[in-house]
């Protein structure tokens, strides 16, 4: 069928034609879901949960007797907010909020979905106490709405998940509990580990601090009461508050008094271990049946960890389920409430698990991917890919960048990070490719390898990698982050290409000694134009401005207090590198 009967053809029932499906790989495109009911809603019901409390819920229902399968929405973002009823909102909208990522109701809706959305517990209408984000609770919670959800007389037994992060990251974790009528997840930008979201690299993300305020908390009980006695929490917020970053920083002061808030929880454990792996997918791969639909969007800007998760649920054998991976654009390019790019991915998926339908969806590769620069789509079959030529770009003296590494023993180069109560400069060092004389793809993970010394016992070091055109336009690729005392790698679990640090015993640096630290980025997929250059930027903090964000979060990874004196090492014994996922070509049948 060519593109242009397809179009047609998808139209009659109400659909567009993405531009990452084949035709070859459609089946039964006249059986998809059709937008055949209305929307009839029933608000505010309460669910009880195993321990009597109840769950204020929002249920939308297709206008039509009968039974159908039934989507959960689950996160602590509220319900009220989901619904409503506008365009989709990009990112430099006046009223564009993050929170509003429950999915579109309406096409679900519609084509003979129920959609239910409850407010968890001690949020918004909800009665019992909210115990901070993905909880044990949280977790119990997901399985006793599943199994409510499939005994309601307009289900048919078949329940599945949706959402974007918050609502994509609960699925893993309510899957692990193994609800019997959960038959599917589509987890999108869903990290799989809380740990790295909170502290990427071992630093503190002010992101979550900012969270908080989103969230119609009315009863709040921090775990952290629960895990230590009086006396061992009151000398843990002395340590924890005692460190300059933190008692440097009013807003962070303020959490250590107030106490009641799940970012407290966060800052008093700034390290991995037993709190963070119990709210963490990737610890559960192995109680995980059902299959899973890991999707994402390509993220340069910081929180690598959630397109990490989509590989590692791809690559990990003890996720062994029907599984698929797909990349879906920038994530700068998303709109809500939405995601509506992603509708007739997402229906596709659930009508072949909730409905029967052979949609096709399982016949495909198992990866998709849209490849920036040239912003097209691809399938692939796995991660990294085995066409990768993994290329090593080294530091050179003036700033340069090179396949050749630097010959002599050249003195380091300098670098000073000021403190943010002295100064909002930040400085960094750029070093850069000469233009290319061809297009050069890479496609797959990205590491720097840099050999650094610093005059403290502690500090932070953050990478960024750029392209560079000719006019001096600079298209951000990926940033990546470590904590000097956190340079520590789980030796089995790394692989040249993804550096995996333990963060569980922070050990302090010699000042002035020499130390080579491995700083993942992003994965990432791109295709360099003739005539642009690479640009590696180190620096040591980076504030940033987007428009969802305000307030503490324009200062990004939370920034060293103290002044320090920085030598970066690039000389024959210390070759600083980046290495890159160079794919020299692609199979056109890959192409979409």
């Amino acid at each position: 069928m060519r593109n242009s009967e397809l179009r047609e053809a998808l139209a009659e029932i109400g659909l567009r034609l993405p531009p990452y499906w084949k035709p070859e790989y459609l089946k039964n495109i006249q059986s998809l879901s059709k937008p055949l009911h209305g929307v009839r809603e029933e608000r505010n019901v309460p669910i009880p949960m195993r321990d009597g409390v109840r769950l204020s819920t929002d249920i939308f229902l297709p206008d039509a007797p009968g039974r159908f399968p039934a989507l959960l929405a689950l996160s602590a973002y509220g319900k009220d907010c989901q619904p409503v009823r506008i365009p989709p909102q990009p990112m430099d909208s006046w009223v564009f909020d993050h929170n509003v990522e429950a999915g579109d109701i309406d096409f679900f809706v519609s084509r003979g979905y129920v959609y239910v959305i409850p407010d968890e517990r001690g949020l918004g209408a909800s009665e019992g106490e909210w115990n901070g984000p993905f909880s044990t609770t949280e977790q119990e919670d997901g399985f006793d709405l599943v199994e409510w959800i499939a005994q309601q007389p307009w289900c048919n037994g078949n329940v599945g998940m949706i959402g974007i992060s918050w609502f994509g990251m609960i699925q893993r974790l309510v899957a692990a509990q193994q609800p019997p009528h959960l038959k599917a997840i589509f987890p999108y930008e869903p990290a799989h580990d809380l740990y790295r979201s909170a502290y990427e690299g071992g630093i503190l993300s002010p992101f979550w601090w900012e969270l908080e305020r989103e969230i119609p908390a009315n009863n709040t009980a921090p775990e952290s009461e629960r895990l230590y006695t009086k006396e061992e929490l009151e000398a843990r917020i002395k340590e924890i508050g005692d460190h300059p970053d933190i008692k440097y920083n009013t807003n962070l002061v303020r959490v250590l008094a107030r106490r009641r808030t799940a970012f407290f929880d966060f800052l008093m454990h700034p390290t991995d271990g037993p709190f963070w792996w119990e709210r963490s997918g990737y610890t559960k791969y192995d109680r995980i049946k059902v299959p899973v639909y890991s999707g994402c969007s390509w993220i340069p800007f910081g929180f690598k960890v959630f397109n990490e998760a989509a590989w590692d649920d791809l690559n990990d054998p003890l996720l062994d389920v029907p599984k698929k991976v797909g990349v879906f654009g920038l994530h700068s390019d998303i709109t809500l409430p939405g995601p509506y790019e992603l509708n007739e991915e997402i229906l596709r998926w659930y009508d072949h698990w909730l409905k029967d339908i052979d949609t096709g969806i399982m016949d495909e590769p198992p990866i998709k991917i849209f490849v920036t620069g040239v912003n097209k789509y691809r399938y692939e079959h796995e991660w990294p890919l085995a066409r990768t030529q993994w290329t090593k770009m080294y530091l050179r003296t003036f700033e340069g960048l090179s396949l050749e590494p630097e010959p002599r023993d050249p003195a380091p180069d300098p670098l000073v990070h000021r403190p943010p109560i002295i100064s909002s400069h930040v400085s960094s060092i750029i070093y850069s490719s000469l233009p290319l004389d061809d297009p050069l793809e890479i496609t797959g993970p990205v590491t720097l390898y840099l050999y650094v010394s610093v005059d403290q016992e502690d500090a932070n070091l953050v990478a960024k990698l750029w392209s560079v055109g000719p006019g001096g336009d600079r298209v951000p690729l990926g940033r990546g982050q470590l904590k000097v005392s956190h340079r520590a790698l789980d030796e089995e679990k790394s692989k040249p290409w993804r550096p995996y640090h333990t963060h569980t015993a922070p050990e302090p640096v010699i000042p002035g000694e020499v130390y080579e630290y491995a700083i993942g980025l992003p994965p990432t997929s791109y295709v360099f134009q003739s005539g642009h250059h690479m640009e590696l930027e180190v620096t040591t903090a980076d504030p940033i401005r987007i428009p969802w964000w305000h307030r503490m979060n324009v200062m990004g990874p939370l920034p060293s207090m103290k002044l320090t004196y920085y030598k970066i090492y690039r000389d024959e014994k210390h070759q600083s590198h980046v290495l890159l996922p160079v794919i020299p070509e692609t199979d056109a049948e890959l192409w979409v």
